[in-house]
């Protein structure tokens, strides 16, 4: 059975399209891609259609994980075709709770620091918008925690 995964953050150009890309990696490299598929979105759309921060892309590049997402808004329809819609903080777990059509789409909606094993302290994962490098580095690290362990929640469903 394929599993279907949607990341979604507020403007789809940092965290969301960065967890897409890395959970894609992750997934290509188990030999995987076509039992999972992948794929982000925001809360906002006044960045549909662009491509993902260049900041972010950079930092992602350096670690081998290559971004190619435009971003685009989270629809209706995505309910429906996720198993899983993963929100990057509370604001925007918030958000796609009001917008999901029932409660059967609500249960797909999960916070991503579910899946974080060795960051405990962190709740959410943090916006590196407004942030120097170090920011888009700190995010990186800790999709790359929580994408290993999401990996290993979806096996248990293909």
């Amino acid at each position: 059975m394929k599993q279907r995964v949607l990341f979604v953050c507020l403007g789809n150009i940092c965290r969301s399209p960065a967890a897409e890309a890395m959970l894609r990696v992750l997934v290509e490299r188990e030999g995987l891609s076509d039992r999972v598929e992948i794929d982000s979105a925001g809360t906002y759309g006044g960045h549909s259609g662009e491509r993902s921060d260049p900041r972010m892309r950079r930092a992602a590049e350096a670690r081998g994980i290559p971004m190619t997402h435009r971003a685009r808004q989270v629809k209706e329809a995505d309910f429906e075709r996720f198993d899983m819609i993963i929100a990057m903080d509370d604001n925007n777990y918030e958000t796609l709770f009001r917008l999901a059509p029932d409660r059967a789409a609500q249960q797909k909606i999960y916070r991503f620091r579910e899946f974080l094993r060795h960051h405990p302290d962190w709740s959410y994962i943090p916006d590196p918008y407004y942030e120097g490098h170090e920011g888009f580095e700190l995010v990186l690290d800790l999709l790359e925690d929580g994408c290993a362990a999401l990996l290993e929640e979806i096996r248990r469903y293909i």
